[in-house]
């Protein structure tokens, strides 16, 4: 399938291997990678089984090479939209440092060797599942519904919230509620933590014409909606602490409840705010988006030493 952008194929002469290597590593976008592949070495730890070690760094590998291989390929998609915002100009194909067709077959390479690798390696149930998470976030997200609809986070989140359940299938070669749960969690915090960047970056979505809720919605629908998305992660994510026969104990109960009631109250500083507009500082939204990352870090390594305090 073509891509709809419009940025030329043609590129200048070709960078210097460093240089290169580097925009390689660059469309894998490494520091959302970073909290990828953090979370899918948590759900393969806190699984209730022992996994050899290098079955478990085959496994991490090849979540990160899937989602690095994702991320080249939205790039390549999004070249031109790319471009046209501040935030992403500085990309390699917007600066014309790699060609579009380089960026196109390093996503699908990478892309393929991971599936291959973890199915003969892991599993083909995880291989499967790895399959998915790839094609829903380059295809389904990048494709079908960031261009066309302000739910596009909100239906898209599912691709972020693939590596703790690959994670727990690749140790334990099945699916149970608790890798399903660890999946809610990361799907109900994506909307109120892409949204709280969104309300600071809204100008750049709206130059290229993408339907991201404030620009769509505006600003007040969007703070009621990292609200509402709010009020609802902080019960989901204390059901690990509850979930029969899977029960995590009190060192990740206590933690979840702790780190979600400071999420509600950032997210209800967004909400309930009244000053609106892009000169306005934004600090709330700000500390909304440095807290959200953090939140999903320490509810996951949380719910790892819970698995080790419980040994």
């Amino acid at each position: 399938m073509p891509p709809r952008t419009s940025v030329s194929e043609a590129s200048p002469q070709p960078a210097a291997p460093v240089a290169l290597w580097r925009d390689l590593l660059a469309l894998t976008k490494p520091k959302v990678i970073s909290l990828v592949v953090f979370t899918a070495i948590c759900g393969l730890i806190a699984a209730p089984v022992r996994i050899d070690p290098v079955l478990g760094f085959t496994a991490i590998l090849c979540i990160a090479l899937g989602a690095g291989g994702a991320a080249a390929l939205n790039q390549w998609w999004e070249a031109d939209l790319d471009a046209g915002m501040r935030r992403t100009a500085n990309r390699p194909l917007p600066q014309g440092r790699l060609q579009r067709s380089t960026a196109r077959d390093f996503g699908i390479g990478i892309c393929a060797a991971s599936v291959l690798l973890m199915g003969l390696a892991i599993g083909w149930l995880a291989a499967a599942i790895l399959l998915v998470s790839i094609f829903y976030y380059s295809v389904i997200y990048t494709i079908w519904l960031k261009p066309r609809t302000p739910q596009n986070i909100v239906i898209g989140g599912g691709a972020g919230a693939f590596p703790p359940l690959i994670g727990w299938i690749a140790a334990t070669g099945h699916i149970t509620p608790m890798p399903l749960v660890l999946f809610a969690i990361i799907f109900f915090w994506t909307p109120p933590h892409f949204w709280a960047l969104a309300l600071f970056v809204k100008s750049d979505y709206a130059k290229v014409g993408i339907p991201m809720m404030p620009v769509v919605a505006g600003e007040k629908a969007t703070r009621r909606h990292i609200m509402g998305y709010a009020v609802l992660l902080l019960p989901l994510s204390m059901v690990p602490w509850f979930l029969p026969h899977e029960a995590t104990g009190p060192v990740y109960g206590l933690s979840a409840m702790v780190l979600s009631l400071v999420f509600l109250a950032l997210s209800l500083r967004v909400g309930l705010r009244t000053r609106q507009g892009e000169g306005d500082r934004m600090v709330p939204e700000k500390q909304l988006f440095a807290y959200s990352v953090i939140y999903l870090f320490l509810i996951f390594a949380a719910l790892v030493l819970d698995r080790f305090v419980a040994f």
